[in-house]
């Protein structure tokens, strides 16, 4: 038997999961809910939620900072994007989207404009026009000498043995009759461009699987034989929109498409809407295709210090500077691999790239190394992977040093990360109702939550206790089982558990309520600052439950700088 007297003054490591309860090294928790860590290691009663309104249905957030005084959450509903500037809507705009399909929306800003891309829809174009914001179909450039149109056109793996018969139409000089020598064409072809006979050609009517008509604006003669050296349109409506956008190097860069998962498709430098390769220039459009023993599907493209190329089975990079036709130093660096089923966006921390796993069981954190050649990618939740649930959304706030992962359980895993100061703490966010998305804007992290059958779009608030206003929620923080002088505990007697607060108006010790002296409950008072203790008497033989639990479900502020626990054990 044994006296101690064990004090934790910092809960960096936040909630850790069963496995590493044996650990010595470990300033972590077994349990931290509604609770964030502090830059001092201590533990902080999370904000309240503040309604800003009120939703048709679930919806996307995604930020659009214009610039330093014009910012907007844009909030993406079934077949509405509407706009938010400082809680009031200033926009609702229409789009092709159905709810289905913002799960997949991918996005790319450059000043005061922003480009969705979805697989099976044309890129849109949010931009301000006459100082008022709308929304259009990306249109790829024409040139003025003979109005062709600055596509990237390919050989797709099913058109391979496919031979076209050209021949004369009634409709005019530039139509004519496509015929193929085996079943190809869908009525999806119709508004598609093709490259046949050194013009474009755009499908102007389906008639069957063999046939279609089409039309060019150029002269061409009627082959006598079947010709098999034609290309399609990268993009159409039959083989599919690209996937994910970026801008890199003045570049506009699509990555991967429904029909070719592996391209990468680099605009003309300044030039975003032509992607025609012409003959090389070190200015012209670039197109690639992912090399590897295994199938490469692009689930993102990340613009940072090199081009990120995140797809499902590992992690690229193209770091040629300049990036020219004749100069693409690209190689993979990672095996992770990312989500496929839905668009989840990388964030930047501290100047690294953080995704989610393709396992949805890691967050990774994209890394140089020290000599600026390789990526390596840091499992940033190692020691709570219990806290990943199929995650559907995140964001990071950098003002507050906090990463938000929302799960498909609606609750939201938070990362309180300050790598400065050894924090990297793990907690979860519970509230009466589900959360469904999350984004931040100016410093402010602003939600989607499901409660009851209705939705409504909330941000965090220092200025709240509750949760929109009406809803209660409670916090906990539990230690880990005590271990003390490298010893496991078996059987344990705590004399004394002393809890260390600051500006604190309640707090439950063991399921102790706290007394606080009268004037510090009352509105003018900031709260109590200094220790409460509780005596406790009592043998605790099942030792790897937690020796002490801090909680409350009164609506007030806590902040827990440290926590004392003495007694004595037998090992």
């Amino acid at each position: 038997m044994a006296d101690f007297i064990k004090t934790q003054s910092s809960f960096a490591d936040g909630e850790v999961a069963s496995e590493f309860f044996a650990r010595d090294n470990i300033n972590g928790l077994s349990k931290l809910e509604n609770m964030d860590v502090i830059s001092g290691g201590g533990l902080k009663r999370r904000k309240g939620l503040q309604t800003v309104t009120t939703l048709s249905s679930t919806a996307r957030l995604i930020p659009f900072s214009v610039s330093e005084t014009e910012r907007y959450l844009l909030v993406l509903t079934n077949g509405h994007l509407m706009m938010y500037d400082d809680d009031e809507r200033v926009r609702d705009i229409l789009v092709p989207w159905t709810s289905d399909a913002l799960p997949k929306i991918q996005y790319a800003q450059r000043f005061d404009t922003m480009i969705f891309v979805h697989p099976d829809y044309r890129p849109q174009i949010l931009k301000k026009e006459n100082g008022r914001f709308v929304l259009t179909s990306f249109d790829f450039s024409r040139n003025d000498s003979d109005m062709t149109i600055n596509i990237p056109f390919m050989k797709f793996d099913d058109a391979e043995d496919v031979k076209i018969s050209v021949t004369a139409n009634s409709a005019g000089n530039n139509y004519a009759t496509l015929t193929t020598n085996k079943n190809f064409w869908t009525a999806n072809n119709v508004g598609g461009q093709l490259l046949l006979l050194n013009n474009q050609w755009q499908i102007t009517e389906y008639i069957n699987a063999t046939t279609v008509y089409a039309y060019t604006n150029g002269q061409y003669n009627i082959p006598e034989n079947p010709v098999t050296d034609w290309y399609e349109a990268a993009f159409s409506n039959r083989r599919g929109w690209p996937c994910s956008i970026t801008f890199y190097q003045d570049r506009l860069i699509f990555g991967g498409s429904k029909s070719w998962p592996s391209g990468i498709w680099m605009s003309k430098v300044g030039k975003h809407n032509n992607f025609n390769v012409g003959t090389g220039l070190d200015d012209e459009a670039i197109f690639i295709t992912l090399l590897s023993e295994q199938r490469q599907q692009i689930c993102t493209v990340v613009s940072s210090d090199n081009l990120q190329i995140l797809t499902n089975s590992g992690e690229w990079a193209i770091s040629s500077k300049p990036l020219t036709p004749a100069n693409i130093d690209i190689k993979q660096h990672t095996s992770v691999g990312s989500v496929t089923t839905r668009y989840l966006p990388p964030q930047k921390i501290e100047g690294e790239t953080v995704f989610i796993s393709g396992t949805q069981k890691d967050i990774r954190e994209l890394s140089l190394d020290a000599l600026g050649e390789n990526y390596n990618a840091k499992d940033l939740c190692t020691q709570a992977k219990h806290l990943m649930q199929n995650p559907v959304d995140l964001s990071y706030n950098e003002s507050t040093k906090q990463l938000f992962v929302v799960m498909s359980d609606g609750d939201i895993a938070v990362l309180n990360q300050n790598s400065a100061l050894g924090i990297s703490a793990w907690a979860r966010y519970k509230t009466q109702g589900l959360f469904k998305s999350v984004a931040t804007l100016d410093g402010i992290t602003n939600v989607v939550v499901e409660r009851g059958e209705k939705f409504y779009l909330e941000k965090f608030s220092e200025e709240s206790l509750l949760d929109a206003g009406k809803y209660n929620f409670s916090y906990i923080a539990s230690a880990l089982p005590l271990r003390s002088s490298g010893h496991n505990a078996r059987i344990l007697r705590i004399r004394k558990i002393s809890v260390r607060v600051l500006n604190t108006k309640t707090l439950f010790i063991n399921g102790t309520r706290s007394i606080l002296p009268h004037e510090f409950y009352e509105d003018g008072s900031v709260g109590y600052s200094g220790d409460i203790s509780i005596n406790i008497l009592g043998t605790e033989r099942n030792c790897i439950n937690a020796p002490w639990t801090i909680s409350s479900d009164e609506q007030l502020p806590t902040t827990v700088l440290s926590v004392e626990t003495q007694g004595y054990y037998v090992v």
